[in-house]
């Protein structure tokens, strides 16, 4: 695959990612009417681990796990983590708010890559953190006492969680490069154990199998666990680190939208003031020319396009 091609598939991944992971963030809050919220993510990565081995099975790829500490490490802190404190804070807080704050992760991606990596932030990584910092302090709020207080610390810790994993799992790509779908089924595995851990352990209402819970789980297993934590390896494959950490700020965006149509959670002024800025630090952090570049590149040549 050329450069060009590889880049636009990981700008299109991208997208079906942001989409697949907004919605996720509705299903995620509709479902805690029917089970507890480590309950929920527990059955939803044990069988979206069993749904990705079958894949590795079905398309031949090896099954040899990638270096099993660094795994361990992503496991624990991209999917028992991350999903189990986000899942923990929607049981106080709103769909749409609390996506955007576990959606702190890129701050804490751009600087982890720069400590982890070496990938040291540019001027325009730093104007578009800026943007997306005031854009999250008009989100959050503070001088309002940040609402739920434990619902907001449990999003923003769960963004840390997550952009750990993020720079983690761009370290195995550079160090050992296992396939995407590999990586995504090992770490699922060593994190759906943590998650079942956890569901034992601590307290949560009884599981009632009813459909909603079902397409819930349905939804979340095909589409947000599997596939497009899948689509968000490949993406950090192809780009850089404070690029994808950045652009995936579009999920909250959507969620915020989703959140107001479905659940009737109609955000505030400084939300959208907020929401304004996250967008503004998007274009600042990737460059209009970055996607410009990724599509034209991509196209073939012909001498009757202008």
């Amino acid at each position: 695959m050329s450069s060009s091609s590889s880049q636009r598939s990981a700008v299109i991944a991208m997208i079906a990612t942001i989409l697949i992971w907004a919605y996720s963030w509705i299903v995620m809050k509709q479902v805690l009417q029917h089970a507890g919220p480590f309950q929920f993510s527990a059955i939803r990565y044990v069988l979206g681990s069993v749904v990705l081995f079958i894949a590795l099975m079905a398309m031949r790829q090896p099954l040899k796990p990638p270096p099993l500490g660094l795994t361990f490490l992503i496991g624990m802190s991209q999917t028992a983590f991350f999903q189990g404190l986000g899942q923990l804070a929607l049981v106080s807080g709103g769909a749409g708010r609390i996506a955007l704050l576990a959606y702190t992760m890129p701050f804490w991606a751009v600087l982890l890559a720069w400590a982890i990596l070496g990938e040291r932030p540019t001027r325009r990584h730093w104007i578009g953190l800026a943007f997306a910092a005031v854009g999250l302090i008009c989100i959050i709020e503070p001088w309002r006492g940040l609402g739920s207080s434990t619902s907001t610390l449990l999003a923003m810790v769960a963004g840390f969680c997550w952009a750990m994993g993020t720079v983690l799992s761009k370290k195995m790509f550079i160090e050992h490069r296992p396939s995407p779908l590999n990586l995504t089924a090992w770490q699922m595995a060593f994190g759906s154990l943590a998650l079942c851990v956890l569901a034992v352990c601590i307290p949560q209402r009884p599981i009632e199998w009813t459909w909603g819970l079902i397409g819930g789980l349905a939804y979340s297993v095909l589409l947000a666990s599997s596939l497009a934590w899948g689509m968000w390896l490949f993406v950090l494959q192809r780009l850089s680190t404070a690029i994808a950490s950045l652009s995936s700020l579009g999920v909250p965006i959507v969620s915020v939208v989703l959140a107001w149509m479905i659940l009737g959670e109609q955000p505030g002024p400084t939300e959208y003031v907020g929401m304004a800025f996250i967008v503004l630090g998007l274009v600042a952090v990737s460059g209009v020319r970055v996607w410009r570049k990724a599509w034209r590149g991509a196209q073939p040549s012909n001498s009757n396009t202008p």
